[in-house]
This record gives structure tokens, C-alpha cells and sequence, in this order.
């Protein structure tokens, strides 16, 4: 091939740099790849065989390679990293010439780099990318944010690299700036809370039933052929059949339960705390990872500490069927959650999100892809300024038809003494939403009362301060 006219070049050849190269090839595109460690670029050169791709040890020789004007994606690990790749390919480049990041960038720093790079004539893209190494290399979910006219010169690529679904492409421009990066990380804190409350559905399972890791991969089997179908319930149910390669145990007893996280969970909840937008159910799983890691601290306590006999009995069908409905209580108000974080940051850093078209991508290649998100999008298709999707009128009925279960869930954890505040959440953001008077007029009154700070009337307009009554 002629290895000075390539459509695209990659820097950061790890496993998702490397797998995106390979499925840009495959959709026939020519693609050039770097990456300090000489090791990746010839994994690379192996695995390209007689595509349109190959690995460069040189950055000069990995720029020329590239047509003009030049297009050059990152795929390196989020902050510092992006900051010294683009300081060392801006002497390279030319006004009109394209950078794109495509790593877990926190938006603020998009919203930087953009402002920085515009002042040189580069143009720049942030896009969020989620589907693993499997995504990338055969279809991943892409948000790209940025100017519209950067992303119309690289949309063939990205079209054709994208997962399908129903011969939709799972890309599309979202809006201006970090729009791109903040859909991304709304979608990893979405993550979280479904990543929660599944790990809750399977304590209860194994603590409270008893259930062995077969019966559990059989349950999570038949839920995934349901309402609750979804890549997360599907490779739950995998989850349970592996068998550790170092004994006759399943790999998931030999686990330490203690979750790690890059942080994009938490950034979720930070910015969303900065907009006054509620997140309950990813702000619990946030907390719940943490509380994971605490590990020495939970087994000191848990020689102290003591609660209920965490095992019931109950009516194994039933129950389960009851849990099921709970789960899918909680999908729909987590999704709900960060569907209005969405909402708010739209109008707030001026995106103008489609949130049809968020729902749209999200229904293949990336990690929450689930079939609810097909009800998501008629949602917003029916409804474009949908202020939650507890009020569309199908997703109600849903949340209104599995409440009683989740209750009872919540109820029956709460006896046997199994933490379930993912659960917890989802019903208190549903119970608060449905709530026409919350007792937030005691806590304007707290303000006032040691702070001075005035309360609102529901009687006169305006802001008034009381000298209390010290008893």
C-alpha cells in the first residue's frame, strides 16, 4: 500500500487503539499507527497481514504517512497523557489539520483543548467510545462532539466502524465543544448504577437464597431472554459459568471484592452536584465502590457488628420474579437519572443534544446497550423536550406496574440485613419525583434559623428571614 496517503492515523496502539485500527481497515479505510512502545507497533504489523494498515516507530515517519489535511486520533489514557501526545504532534501539523481524542477525556479538559488548539487552526473533536476491546474491534457505540464540519470529514469512517443496530449506525454528531466526551461520561455513570444494582440482585441471590453459581447463571440467562435483556445481563450470566484456570472453583469465588474505577462514575455525580441535577442510584454506586475497597475495615467489623440472619425462605419462583421486576424498576430510574443530567447539561454548556439520537447510539456496541433503550428512543421521538422519562406515558406504566416489587425487595434485604442502596435509591428519586410537598420547607427553615439564610412563602413572592423564637 502507499504508505503516504492514509485516511487516518492512530496514536496509542494498546488493545482499543490497535482493534480500532484493524475495524477502521476493514471497512477498507488505510490506517497508520503509532505508539512509543515499539512492542505494540509490531503486534500491530502482525495482526494487520494484508489490510490497509501498519505500525510507524517514528512520529515524523507515522505524520508524513498521513493525506492531507491530516486526521490523527488518540487513544491514550485520559489527562496528562493527551496533553504531552498533542505537545509532541503540533509542530507536525498544519492549520485545517484534525485531532481527535477518543480516549475517557473529563470534559472541562475538552472544552480546554478545543479553545487551545482552535487558536492554532487545528480543529478538534472529543469522542466518547464504549464497547471494550470487542466494540472496538468489531463495532463500538461513538460519540463525537466538536465543530460539525471536523466530524462530516471523518463520519465515513466512523459510520462504517460503528456497531448496527437494526442497519442503523451507532455514531452520529451530537453538538458542539465536549458534547461528546459529557454523553460518554452520563453513559459510564448510567454504568455504575446498572453495574450496582445487578451486583445487588445477585447478593441476594447468593446470601439470601443460597442459590450456587449455576442456578444464578441460569436465572440471569432467563432474565436476558426478557424485559431485561442487555450486553450487562448477558455477560452476567457468562460470568457464572467460568471456571477458575488455578482450581476446581468458579472464577467468580476467587474474585476479591474490592471494585476498582477510572473515575468517570464520579465525575458523573460531581458535575451533576455542580448543576443541582439528582443522580441517587449512581451516586450509591459511586460510594458503594468505595466502600468496596475499604476490605481490612469490613472484616474487622464484621467480627464486631452483627444484623440479621441474612438467609430466608421464600418461594424460589416467585421471589425471583419479584427481583426481576425490582431490576428492571431500577434500569428504568437509573437511565432516567442520567437522561436528565443530560437534560440539563444540554441547556447548561449549550450542547443542544438530540436525546433520541443519545438513545439512538446507545442501543448497540456500547456497554449499557440494553432493549429499553429502543423505549427510550420512541420516548424522546414522541416527546423532544421530555423533562424524565418516569413521565413518558409507556415507561410509567412500567415503573407504576414493578413498584410493589422493588418494595418488597427493599423489604426483604432490609430483614436479612443485605445492603442494597442502589435499589434503595431507585425507589427514593421515584418516591421523591411523585412527590407533589417534600419536608424541604423544614430544611429552609433549619437555614434561616442558624444561618440567617431566608426562606420562600408558599403564600408571597420574594425571600424573608425570621429572628426565631430560642426556646
Amino acid at each position: 500500500m502507499n504508505k503516504s496517503e492514509c485516511d487516518i492515523g492512530m496514536i496509542g496502539l494498546g488493545v482499543m487503539g490497535r482493534n480500532l485500527v484493524l475495524n477502521f481497515a476493514d471497512h477498507g479505510f488505510s490506517v497508520a499507527g503509532f505508539d512509543k512502545d515499539k512492542s505494540k507497533v509490531n503486534e500491530l504489523n502482525k495482526e494487520a497481514e494484508n489490510r490497509k494498515a501498519f505500525g510507524e516507530e517514528s512520529l515524523e515517519e507515522f505524520i508524513k504517512s498521513l493525506r492531507k489535511p491530516k486526521a490523527i486520533m488518540m487513544l491514550v489514557p485520559a489527562g496528562a497523557p493527551v496533553d504531552s501526545v498533542i505537545e509532541d504532534v503540533l509542530p507536525y501539523l498544519e492549520p485545517g489539520d484534525l485531532i481527535i481524542d477518543g480516549g475517557n477525556s473529563h470534559f472541562t479538559d475538552t472544552n480546554k483543548r478545543f479553545k487551545e488548539l482552535s487558536g492554532e487552526g487545528i480543529h478538534f473533536l472529543g469522542v466518547g467510545i464504549s464497547g471494550g476491546e470487542s466494540g472496538a474491534r468489531f463495532g463500538p457505540s461513538m460519540m463525537p462532539g466538536g465543530p460539525k464540519d471536523a466530524y462530516e470529514r471523518i463520519k465515513p469512517i466512523l459510520e462504517a466502524a460503528s456497531a448496527k443496530y437494526n442497519n442503523e449506525n451507532c455514531v452520529t454528531y451530537l453538538g458542539p465543544g465536549s458534547a461528546g466526551h459529557y454523553v460518554k461520561m452520563v453513559h459510564n455513570g448510567i454504568e455504575y448504577g446498572l453495574m450496582q444494582i445487578i451486583s445487588e440482585s445477585y447478593d441476594l441471590m447468593k446470601r439470601s437464597l443460597g442459590l450456587n453459581n449455576k442456578q444464578i447463571h441460569e436465572v440471569y440467562k432467563r432474565w436476558n431472554n426478557g424485559k431485561l435483556q442487555s450486553y450487562l445481563i448477558e455477560i452476567t450470566a457468562d460470568i457464572f459459568t467460568q471456571k477458575d484456570e488455578d482450581s476446581d472453583s468458579q472464577l467468580i469465588d476467587k474474585i476479591l471484592d474490592e471494585a476498582k474505577q477510572k473515575g468517570t462514575g464520579k465525575w458523573t455525580s460531581e458535575d451533576a452536584m455542580e448543576m443541582q441535577v439528582p443522580l441517587p442510584t449512581i451516586d450509591a454506586a459511586v460510594s458503594m465502590r468505595d466502600m468496596s475497597t475499604y476490605k481490612s475495615e469490613r472484616e474487622q467489623a464484621a467480627k464486631l457488628l452483627y444484623g440479621p440472619d441474612s438467609h430466608i425462605e421464600v418461594d424460589f419462583l416467585p421471589f425471583i420474579k419479584q427481583l426481576e421486576d425490582a431490576v428492571y424498576f431500577a434500569m428504568i430510574t437509573t437511565y432516567a437519572q442520567g437522561m436528565a443530567m443530560l437534560g440539563t447539561a444540554s441547556k447548561e454548556y449549550n450542547y443542544n443534544l438530540d436525546f433520541k439520537d443519545v438513545a439512538k447510539i446507545w442501543r448497540g456496541g456500547c456497554i449499557i446497550r440494553a432493549t429499553l433503550l429502543e423505549e427510550i428512543r420512541k420516548a424522546y421521538e414522541n416527546v423532544p423536550d421530555l423533562p424524565n422519562l418516569l413521565v413518558d406515558p409507556i415507561l410509567s406504566k412500567e415503573i407504576l406496574n414493578s413498584q410493589d416489587e422493588v418494595r418488597a425487595i427493599i423489604k426483604t434485604a432490609v430483614e436479612c440485613g443485605i445492603p442494597v442502596p442502589g435499589f434503595m435509591a431507585s425507589l427514593a428519586y421515584f418516591d421523591s419525583y411523585r412527590s407533589e410537598w417534600l419536608p424541604a420547607n423544614l430544611v429552609q427553615a433549619q437555614r434561616d434559623y442558624f444561618g440567617s439564610h431566608t426562606y420562600e412563602r408558599v403564600d408571597e413572592k420574594g425571600f424573608f428571614h425570621t429572628q426565631w423564637n430560642h426556646v
